[in-house]
């Protein structure tokens, strides 16, 4: 006699399915004890807060105690976090059950609320893995999003408080590449590039943003005879249009800008359904010229966006440069 296939893949599933419940369990009750422990630590800092380095002397102390006999989860630093945290998440109401402790260890090291409060609602919204949210805080999304959108924009889209009516409440400029693993001093073919991103699709739809689904590559279109090929071809379904992606390797140019506009025209006539939006179109360049952008758009474009690719994190610096950029441009506008 065999015993059925279907009743062994059955078994399987139920094994697979308490180990996972297992493991949140125990994350779910890690999370939970150095909840705890933070608060037991603050509590008898504030009591001792007269004595000058109380709080310095306390955490060594009991690292010395519990570290030998624990192991490395209770050494100096950790407990530093265990209070972070509680002080960070002082009511445990707040503490998500879908959060693993490797997750608020990226959290409470944010000391921007605003912020905070951001990845906690994109990563609750988007069921991030902890490696997830740590790679977005790295790459700093929430400064590259308020570059072109204001804070309550910004919170109010990842809140889920209103729907995002502007391709650029959602799209970054710039996109962050470094997951494809090309080095940035190597010279690239547009094809090239294209290819690694299809390999990690997951991660470039990641970095893409909310709601994006890939439609097709090298999407052919054919116009009185003559044939065009399109990059990439994405649906979003927040903003409920197509997002056509074409790539350059190059500075930016106005006849690139031309020929997505001609791909975005193609499929608003040809492809876009009556209950769908206009089609958003991208191009993704390694560097541009803002004003040329500017003169050759439509002074009511919202449509086609240009943002520049960068093939590793940006530092914290470099955002803050590209904000003052976007001030300055901002003012100039205002002055006109």
């Amino acid at each position: 006699m065999q015993i059925k296939k279907e009743l062994i893949q059955q078994i399987h599933s139920i094994i697979a399915t308490a180990k996972d419940r297992a493991i949140r369990s125990v994350d779910t009750e890690r999370v939970l004890m150095y909840w705890h422990i933070g608060k037991v630590i603050l509590e008898e800092e504030q009591q001792g807060k007269e004595r000058a380095g109380y709080g310095e002397f306390l955490i060594k102390s009991l690292a010395q105690t519990l570290e030998p006999q624990y192991g490395t989860g209770f050494s100096v630093r950790q407990l530093e976090l265990c209070r972070q945290f509680y002080r960070t998440f002082p009511i445990t109401n707040a503490l998500r059950s879908q959060f693993s402790w490797t997750h608020y260890r990226s959290l409470i090291r944010i000391d921007n609320q605003d912020k905070r409060e951001f990845y906690i609602a994109e990563t609750e919204k988007n069921n991030w893995t902890a490696r997830q949210l740590e790679r977005q805080v790295n790459s700093q999304l929430f400064e590259r999003l308020l570059i072109s959108n204001d804070v309550q924009s910004v919170l109010a889209v990842a809140r889920e408080e209103k729907l995002p009516t502007d391709a650029k409440e959602i799209i970054k400029d710039p996109m962050v590449l470094e997951f494809l693993g090309l080095k940035r001093e190597s010279t690239y073919y547009e094809k090239d590039l294209e290819s690694a991103i299809i390999t990690h699709l997951q991660d470039f739809i990641l970095e893409l943003g909310n709601g994006f689904a890939f439609v097709a590559r090298q999407k052919r279109i054919h116009i009185e005879g003559d044939e065009f090929f399109i990059d990439l071809v994405f649906f979003n379904r927040l903003l409920q249009c197509f997002v056509l992606i074409e790539i350059k390797t190059t500075k930016l140019s106005h006849q690139d800008i031309g020929q997505l506009q001609m791909y975005v025209n193609y499929y608003d006539r040809y492809e876009k359904q009556t209950f769908e939006n206009q089609t958003i179109g991208i191009i993704l360049c390694t560097d541009k010229n803002d004003a040329v952008v500017k003169i050759t758009l439509p002074e009511n474009n919202n449509n086609l966006i240009a943002s520049k690719y960068q093939l590793y994190l940006p530092t914290e610096q470099q955002l803050i440069d590209e904000v003052k950029k976007e001030i300055e441009k901002l003012d100039n506008n205002s002055e006109i």
